[in-house]
Formats: C-alpha cells, structure tokens, sequence
C-alpha cells in the first residue's frame, strides 16, 4: 500500500491505539470528546501550558524575536507526529496531547537548569531529576492545584518515554500495564539508567520521541547561524548531501524516511543512511550549537541562581514565612493531600521547576534587594 493510499484510510491502522483502550488513573464520565481528544483540551489549558512562552529552547537571553523558545518546539513536534501519524493511520489525538505536553517539566533555562536543579535534587535525598518524569508529574500531581488532570496513561506514558536527546533507528513499543508505566515512572527517581531504557507502550509514543529530534535539530541549526554561532557552510558536506541544508530541508528528508520505511510495521523506522546522517548532525550540534550557547561565566551565574533560590524557599518553608512567594504564588491553593505529603525539599523542587525564565529571573532580584 502507498503512502498516499494510506492516508486516505478512514479507519485507523491495525497497529494503531484505539479511544476504546484508553485507560485513567480516575474513572471518570466520558462526554461528547474522544478520550485522547479529551486530552488535548487538558493540557492545552493547563496553567503549565501556558508557561511555555516563556521557557528557553537553547539559548536564553538573547534580544531576537526570531529564536525559538520552547512554545515553538512543542508546536513543531506536534505537527511532525501528526504528519507522520496520519500517513501510518494512527491515532492522531494521542499523538497530538503527548506531543503537546511533553515538555511541560522543562525548568529555566531548558537543559542547563535541568542539570542544576538535577544535582540540587539529589543532594537534598529527592532523587534524580529529569524533565520528561516532572512532565508526568505536573500533569498527575500538580496541575489543578494539585488535584491533577486526570490524563489518561498512553499520552502519560509517550509524554515520559519522549526523551528525544537518544536516538535510536528503530522505536518498537514495549506493551505495558498501568502498574507497569507507575513503575518505571517511581524508578525514575533512584534508578539514574531507566530514563535511558524506558520504550512507549504505543505506537503513537514512539512517533512523539522521534518527532521530538527532528522538531529541534534543523531548527536549533537555523537559530545557531541567526545569532551567528555557526555559518551553514560548517555543517559536514556528507551529512547536508544526506539530509539537506535547511530545517525544511533536513524535516521533510527524516519525516519521509521514516514513513517510507513505518508503514503498516508495528515500528517506527529509519534507513541506515538518515539514521547514521542523523547522529552525526546531533554529533555535529552538541559540539557547535550547544556547548556554545552559555558562556562559562553564565553557566556559573545560572548555578548560584538556584541554589540561592533554593536554599532561600526551603528556608522560608522549614521557618513558616507565610510572606515568601512561595506560600503566595504556589502552595497557597494546594491540597492537603499535597501539603501534607511532599517533602519541603520537593516543593521547592516543584515550585521552580514551573518558572518561566523572567519569573526565575524576578524572583532571584527580589530576594537579593
């Protein structure tokens, strides 16, 4: 069957998700939405949603209104899944609400700040902390004042399974029970290696992690060569032949190889040759985009930040200071359930975590006026 012929399919693929098999972690009445659709509507309206506008992609602090922030990259993952979901006929609500709300847990300043708050984490007995497990978390835990969204747990688990930065050629989904997808989930915290192993229970979930890289690496290229950080000419000549120049280039290359090569298989697959142009091209960033885009002086800025803030907050906490921003802008609505049962350490954890860059920026001014 073509491509072409597959897209116009009605129904789903036999590899697909079905809304039937949807599953909650709260019964609940269903109503006139889909439950993957459902979903969508939750995390779009989510206060952490909202928070992506102001979230740093790669570089922060930059004075162009053309770099991509974090809001773009979620959009730009959400329509590659969804080009690549529907060509495979499969389940494009699913795909749409894991992509959207795969990178709520993102902290200030994108991967640095989560290296910091990861190493605070774990000197304070928290557990190692990953983006992608505290993307679960706002959405089971915290959002709706700590109620939770009551998402369901195929778009929970490709949301926690979505870590773009390991690439692989083949995405084979690992079938899971829900007490399956709590466990690895738990493990996240005491276990450093499992984020590196965990697979999506679905297909639509492997969809979202390789969507996921190609959502950012031509687009980090373009943004890198705007601010002048790297020339186009720079990129390696066999990876540009193999993959193109341009971010349009490099995603409509990836995207049809993985189609051409996922179609009516109960995997996602590249060929060798986009896979192998790939890993170099991520090769190629990390070497000239990203370990250039903080300077050391900023990256020493940014750690004294935190743990400033945080020591600050865990202090206002263990000492009742009911007038600390923390108590007005984040517990102050909270459930008992979530006061009552997290650690202050977490909840400052928690409270940071959701800042967007400015409000990070505004709360550190304040407590050093």
């Amino acid at each position: 069957m073509s491509i072409e012929e597959n897209m116009k399919l009605k129904g789903l693929s036999e590899y697909a998700t079905k809304d039937s098999e949807a599953i909650r972690l709260k019964e609940e009445e269903s109503d006139i939405r889909p439950p993957f659709f459902r979903d969508i509507d939750r995390v779009l309206y989510s206060s952490s949603y909202t928070r992506y506008i102001d979230k740093t992609q790669v570089f922060s602090f930059v004075n162009n209104d053309h770099i991509s922030k974090r809001i773009i990259h979620v959009q730009f993952v959400s329509k590659i899944a969804r080009t690549i979901g529907r060509a495979l006929g499969l389940n494009i609500d699913l795909i749409e609400a894991a992509a959207l709300g795969h990178d709520l847990g993102h902290v200030p300043f994108g991967h640095v700040g989560e290296r910091i708050l990861n190493d605070i984490s774990l000197k304070h007995n928290e557990g190692y902390f990953n983006h992608n497990i505290e993307s679960v978390r706002i959405l089971m835990n915290l959002e709706n004042n700590g109620i939770g969204k009551n998402i369901t747990v195929q778009v929970l688990d490709a949301i926690m399974c979505h870590n773009g930065e390991f690439v692989l050629g083949k995405y084979e989904p690992k079938k899971k029970t829900v007490n399956d997808f709590l466990d690895e989930y738990n493990a996240s915290y005491h276990d450093k290696d499992i984020v590196n192993k965990m697979r999506p229970m679905t297909l639509e979930g492997c969809v979202v992690r390789i969507s996921d890289v190609i959502g950012y690496i031509g687009r980090d290229i373009e943004d890198a060569i705007t601010l002048g950080i790297i020339e186009e000419n720079d990129i390696p000549k066999n990876i540009t032949e193999t993959l193109g120049k341009t971010n349009r280039e490099i995603i409509n290359t990836i995207v049809n190889d993985v189609i051409n090569n996922s179609v009516n298989k109960p995997y996602i697959m590249m060929s060798d040759e986009i896979f192998n142009a790939l890993v170099e091209l991520k090769k190629f960033n990390y070497k000239n985009i990203y370990a250039k885009a903080n300077t050391q002086k900023e990256l020493e800025n940014y750690e004294k930040m935190y743990n400033e803030l945080f020591n600050k907050y865990l202090d206002d906490l263990n000492n009742n200071n009911k007038e600390s921003s923390i108590y007005r802008v984040f517990l102050k609505d909270m459930t008992n359930e979530y006061l009552e049962n997290t650690t202050n350490e977490r909840k400052v954890i928690d409270f940071i975590a959701g800042m967007t860059d400015d409000y990070f920026i505004n709360c550190y001014k304040s407590i050093n006026n």
